[in-house]
């Protein structure tokens, strides 16, 4: 199977018009605010609490941590609203709130390291799917709710070759064009939107297209997308907010998946460990994260019926 491994740059026109289509409703929803209500966002934190007066439906966490400090942008990984709400950092809030910055390195990181295991697995998706040719038949078909003690980050993919066995040097280049990823430093931006504009931007994915469905029937029709460059994905959420937060990242392990395949539709499930760019731990240690992860992940697997599976097949 040949990979495509360049540089990234998601040269498909389709991904190109998934994302135009999602700039557009990005700036519709933007338009349609309407008259600017002000909102009371109470931040707790260092350097001292603080109260900003915001903008309702159009400023974001990220947004008032530009007011608090240059590094609380660059080291938060997500928000948390009164003391109880996960919240993208790059997320416009509804409401007055009270307002939490999470970062890696906090006394209680759990949710800050669900959010990084999920984005790790929206990355590699971008990843893959800007670094195999054309002719592999490569589809991208869902992740499962990450599970920090599994000690892997997951992918479940399709291709159209049925033995496949990537070489150690292919996994190192995916890993590779991660790190790249992240030294992009890119947004990582979330919208909500119709079914209907769903299934127009995964018109090329035949497997996102069935999901949609159930996915919009358990969030009141609605279905929210990540876009990381010009790469497409549905996520429930949340996500951390650029990819710089991404740090040392192995590409270990393409179990396949065979009580999946259909007609020339071959599953695989990509694995991988990460840490956030914050964290430092020694080669040895990292050496064992790296072995641990290419047991196969034992989350929901992309053949069990999906409408009984949905929240655990997107993440």
């Amino acid at each position: 199977m040949s990979l495509n491994i360049e540089h990234f740059s998601v040269s498909s026109q389709v991904s190109t018009k998934a994302s135009e289509l999602f700039s557009e409703e990005q700036r519709r929803q933007r338009e349609n605010v309407g008259r600017i209500e002000k909102i009371e966002v109470r931040y707790l934190g260092l350097p001292n609490d603080t109260t900003l007066i915001m903008n309702r439906e159009l400023s974001t966490p990220y947004d008032c941590a530009r007011h608090i400090g240059e590094k609380y942008c660059r080291q938060s990984a997500l928000a948390l609203l009164d003391n109880k709400t996960p919240w993208d950092m790059r997320r416009p809030l509804r409401d007055s709130c009270t307002l939490q910055l999470l970062n890696f390195t906090s006394p209680e990181p759990h949710l800050a390291n669900k959010v990084f295991w999920r984005s790790c697995s929206f990355l590699l998706g971008a990843v893959l799917q800007a670094s195999f040719k054309p002719e592999a038949g490569l589809y991208l078909h869902s992740f499962p709710k990450p599970n920090i003690k599994s000690g892997s980050f997951v992918h479940d993919i399709v291709l159209a070759q049925e033995h496949w066995n990537p070489t150690v040097p292919e996994l190192r280049a995916l890993s590779i064009e991660m790190i790249k990823l992240s030294q992009k430093d890119l947004p990582i931006e979330r919208l909500d939107v119709s079914s209907d504009l769903a299934v127009e931007m995964f018109s090329d994915n035949p497997f996102k297209r069935e999901q949609i469905p159930s996915v919009a029937a358990g969030n009141n029709g609605q279905v929210t997308v990540y876009r990381v460059g010009d790469h497409l994905d549905i996520s429930k959420g949340p996500m951390m907010g650029s990819t710089g937060l991404l740090g040392r990242c192995t590409i270990s392990a393409a179990h396949p998946i065979r009580d999946a395949n259909e007609k020339a539709k071959f599953f695989y499930r990509m694995q991988g460990v990460a840490l956030p760019a914050a964290l430092r731990i020694g080669h040895f240690a990292y050496n064992v994260l790296e072995n641990r992860s290419r047991k196969l992940n034992s989350a929901k697997l992309p053949n069990e019926p999906f409408e009984d599976a949905v929240a655990e097949q997107v993440a």
